[in-house]
């Protein structure tokens, strides 16, 4: 992520989906003390727990990877000015807890969709105008 962002500014903008809002996370942490990006969306993304997962020791060792490694989450918000957090109430994979550290130690807005699953095409979520309507409110 670091080559393809390059050197973030208060310009940039970040969105991410399932595991894309951790790798953005973790791309935060990561930033020199004093960086400051403008905002971030994440959609679906989780810190906690994740749950109807493929029974499938691959995948099982990748999740227990993502959920297991700390992260400093004070520290990546010194680098986030604002974000939103964007849950669907009947995501199989991704329980609404999730919000909790995004709302509390993020400070995102938090928006719960109704019956979007895991906003995957493969569920008919094709288009999210709530991503879109929250990159518009961080601009603003």
């Amino acid at each position: 992520m670091k080559d393809v962002v390059g050197m973030p500014d208060e310009n940039t903008y970040l969105i991410g989906h399932s595991m894309g809002c951790q790798t953005i996370i973790r791309y935060l942490e990561g930033l020199p003390e004093g960086t400051k990006i403008g905002g971030a969306v994440f959609v679906a993304g989780y810190l906690k727990r994740l749950t109807n997962l493929e029974d499938d020791e691959l995948v099982r060792d990748v999740v227990r990877e993502w959920l297991s490694t700390p992260i400093d989450l004070k520290k990546v918000k010194s680098h986030l000015p604002k974000s939103v957090a964007i849950f669907s109430d009947n995501d199989p994979y991704v329980p609404l807890d999730n919000r909790e550290e995004y709302e509390e130690k993020l400070g995102s807005k938090i928006f719960i969709e109704h019956g979007q699953g895991h906003f995957s095409g493969s569920t008919g979520t094709t288009e999210l105008p709530a991503a879109l309507d929250a990159v518009i409110g961080l601009l603003s």
